[in-house]
């Protein structure tokens, strides 16, 4: 291949030199699923001619820096087509040198099946649930309006960039793009750009057997800007880009009609989806793109430096972007200050300073006393962007005075979703990975079953998302089971890096917050109650600080006999079963477990002062699924729980006809006394 220069001085030189390097991302694509006999050719043969131009043209990035704060964020959205994000980072520049890309796929890489935020550098969001990253987008691109609003001034527009996404025909079939986009086009998100993959082929077949939408004609209805563009035509690529750019009221979909596995001999096919070509297949497809067809991973340098000018172009301009934020903290210090230190996820000094506290007699639901927190500290927190999925007024997740977002005004801090849970959490990892925003957003606690991707993907990206469940168990009543949560609780504790908090009184429910808000590096699901739990009266129980530890002794007995483990609501049934014990001479000490998360961390020998193995008669009560606490009382312990589903009645009428009550809880005491008093063997220890 000849070598010339990598600025193009005319047209037919710049048309040359982009399809040499949409050719080699062809090939790195075919070479490392070839290798790795495992993965998705088509995707990234497809989409390089689009990709290409948006990244050699358009996306805003330094290599050296990938974390740049004002750098577009490029989200592939599809997944599957990993090595095409994968060879677009090695040959722009980042530090994913062609070794990772020869290791496709393979343990211990940094080039995995989807790409895995926080693994690979240039990485932005971990993708590959379909429709996920489209969502996270908006989230993203909310988030840029929002800081903008609130530190840009006059000349000096130190948050400025956009956010595009590549997606694909699953991303838009998924129920939850249809909940996020349609978000996107009310709060009119116009630096948002989406490029999607129309190459009418799916795993099954075509398209048209299952997904015969008009889709931009639909993503127009959701208010967006809407393109058709041939995605093999890079001219025309590039004014639909262009175009999108000028849109600024409107996010804009580009529906770029590409053949999946482009050149190949299984070209608009599905057998080009999700397997490699073959060997032979690729042999012909290299000699087709002018590639020596015996030579694997083959980068021409014309190619390689094409992309990597555009990164060094990337560098300069983030050199202009320093030197207007340092003539921007000349003009606005403390503004200036704020901004970084919001973008490193500080909190202001004091910011728990005056938390709320409550009076004794006035039985409270910890659904409300969270919402008396956040009156004190939302003001205190501009880093922090609430919401809720159209349940406002039952979760109390709106301080008093906040401001909500509008498409007339981001710099509030409270985002109505709607009733779009799926959308919610989505939106809200995508706040959260953008940076400089902390995001929180409830509903009950019944539909995190439709959050439970994002959830899922918070916990493996460990960010730190903050997700508000109320209506925590049968104790809510009358909306019957199909409102009653049973399994959640302990669905959620199964996620690795999950803390699940479920506060015993509003006093546990004011630590939680402390706790959970300085989780940096993990996600925190908060769950509440709706009916009104007595406060306890902390002058005769050991403080509600305890929470930070996830476990403690709320209330002990000289030489106990057996320990009650209480979490949330049915942590006053413990206290309720240690008295009637006491009268009957048998000692009882009470746990508090607001998190088994964060007790699981602690180290062993406060475990072991809290559940000591001496003292194997151990009984946990929580109204939910009982699954996740035999860890902690062994199996010769008990559990006071519910293992089916609830019913319709008043909840405190549920409550006492499923079996949650204080003499079920004496009762499971006494059965496992009778067992005899030999060492704990198993369990957390």
């Amino acid at each position: 291949m000849t070598t010339t220069s990598v600025t193009p001085t005319t047209t037919g030189e710049l048309a040359r030199l982009r399809q040499l390097a949409a050719n080699t991302i062809r090939g790195l694509a075919m070479d490392a699923v070839q290798k790795a006999n495992s993965g998705h050719p088509g995707l990234p043969m497809g989409m390089a001619d689009v990709a290409t131009v948006l990244w050699s043209r358009f996306l805003k990035f330094n290599p050296a820096d990938p974390k740049w704060p004002d750098r577009d964020r490029f989200v592939l959205s599809a997944g599957h087509g990993s090595m095409l994000l994968y060879s677009l980072l090695f040959l722009s520049g980042y530090d994913l040198p062609l070794d990772q890309l020869k290791q496709f796929r393979q343990w211990g890489s940094k080039t995995p099946g989807h790409p895995e935020y926080g693994l690979t550098p240039g990485v932005e969001t971990t993708t590959g649930p379909l429709g996920q990253g489209i969502s996270n987008a908006v989230g993203m691109a909310l988030a840029e309006r929002h800081l903008a609003a609130r530190f840009n001034r006059p000349d000096f527009n130190v948050v400025n960039h956009y956010t595009y996404v590549i997606a694909s025909d699953g991303d838009l079939m998924e129920g939850i793009s249809h909940e996020s986009c349609s978000l996107a086009g009310h709060l009119a998100l116009g630096k948002l750009i989406v490029m999607y993959d129309n190459n009418s082929i799916s795993i099954d077949g075509s398209t048209s057997l299952a997904f015969t939408d008009d889709t931009v004609a639909r993503f127009q209805a959701y208010g967006w800007h809407g393109q058709h563009v041939d995605g093999h035509d890079p001219v025309a690529v590039e004014a639909a880009i262009a175009a999108a750019q000028a849109e600024t009221e409107r996010p804009s979909i580009i529906a770029c009609k590409t053949h999946i596995g482009y050149g190949s001999p299984k070209q608009d096919t599905n057998k080009v989806h999700g397997e490699p070509l073959g060997e032979a297949d690729v042999r012909i497809t290299k000699e087709k793109f002018g590639f020596p067809p015996d030579q694997a991973f083959v980068v021409p340098e014309e190619a390689k430096e094409f992309f990597e000018q555009r990164g060094k172009d990337g560098g300069l301009r983030q050199k202009d972007w320093e030197k207007l934020m340092a003539g921007y903290a000349q003009a606005n210090p403390e503004l200036a200050k704020q901004f970084w230190s919001e973008l490193k996820g500080e909190s202001p000094a004091g910011w728990d300073s005056t938390m709320p506290s409550f009076p004794v007699d006035k039985p409270i639901a910890t659904r409300a006393a969270s919402g008396k927190v956040l009156d004190v500290i939302g003001p205190k927190l501009p880093i922090l962007i609430g919401g809720s999925a159209d349940l406002t007024p039952s979760v109390n997740t709106e301080w008093k005075g906040v401001r909500v977002i509008t498409p007339d005004d981001f710099s509030g801090q409270y985002v109505h979703y709607g009733v779009r849970e799926h959308g919610m959490g989505a939106i809200m990892n995508g706040l959260t990975v953008h940076g400089g925003v902390r995001a929180y957003g409830a509903t009950f606690l019944i539909f995190s079953d439709y959050e439970r991707p994002a959830i899922r993907l918070a916990a493996l990206m460990e960010i730190p998302t903050i997700f508000i469940f109320t209506h925590d168990s049968i104790g809510l009543g009358e909306d019957g089971p199909t409102h009653q949560p049973i399994e959640q609780l302990s669905s959620l504790r199964l996620i690795p890096h999950m803390a699940v908090f479920r506060p015993a009184d509003a006093t546990e429910t004011v630590e939680c917050w402390r706790t959970l808000l300085n989780r940096k590096h993990a996600p925190s699901t908060l769950v509440l109650t709706r009916q009104a739990l007595p406060i306890i009266d902390r002058t005769k129980y050991a403080p509600a600080s305890g929470v930070a530890q996830g476990g403690y002794i709320l209330k002990d007995a000289e030489n106990p006999q057996v320990i009650l483990i209480g979490t949330g609501s049915e942590v006053q049934l413990a206290l309720a079963a240690q008295e009637t014990l006491a009268k009957e001479n048998i000692r009882a000490r009470v746990v508090s477990m607001p998190c088994t998360r964060l007790f699981d961390d602690q180290p062993e020998a406060y475990r072991e002062s809290v559940l000591p193995r001496r003292i194997r008669a151990r009984v946990a009560v929580e109204a939910g699924a009982t699954m996740t606490w035999w860890d902690y009382v062994g199996l010769d312990g008990a559990v006071v729980g519910v293992d089916r589903f609830g019913a319709s009645a008043p909840g405190a009428i549920v409550m006492k006809e499923l079996g949650m009550t204080a003499d079920a809880v004496v009762a499971a005491a006494k059965k496992v006394l009778s067992k005899g008093s030999e060492p704990i063997t198993q369990g957390w220890s």
